[in-house]
């Protein structure tokens, strides 16, 4: 089996979105503009997607208080300390800065404005 999508219920969807569209690149493949405003957002593989709503019925992860060993959403990068500057200044925050693993893996890990962990990687052998 393949993995669709992974899904998220959140506060603000339209402006998750936006911010995921603007500052990851990912693309909007289908969306609701009204209520529950589901979004599904793809990577530029076009094969792997986030969902995210506002059902406010349902439970909402605490990001800020979620730690990124238990939950993070990893994306490759090809200039990790020009990634990191620029996501930084389009509100999200360092939890470890550009560091290298012994295996020669780079990774940065950071927080989305909501708090969501991102880890932003270079791997230095490619996995996928």
């Amino acid at each position: 089996m393949k993995i669709e999508h992974l899904a998220f219920n959140v506060s603000d969807p339209l402006t998750f979105a936006r911010w995921y569209v603007e500052h990851l690149g990912l693309t909007v493949k289908r969306r609701l503009i009204e209520p529950p405003y589901v979004h599904f957002l793809a990577d530029d593989s076009g094969t792997v997607m986030l969902e995210v709503y506002g059902n406010p019925d349902a439970p909402k992860l605490d990001f800020p208080n979620v730690q990124p060993p238990a939950l993070h959403l990893a994306f490759l990068s090809a200039d990790l300390p020009a990634d990191v500057k620029r996501l930084v200044s389009a509100g999200a925050s360092i939890v470890a800065d550009v560091h290298t693993l012994p295996t020669g893996d780079t990774f940065a890990m950071l927080r989305d404005p909501w708090g969501l962990p991102l880890q932003l990687v270079k791997r230095h052998t490619p996995m996928i």
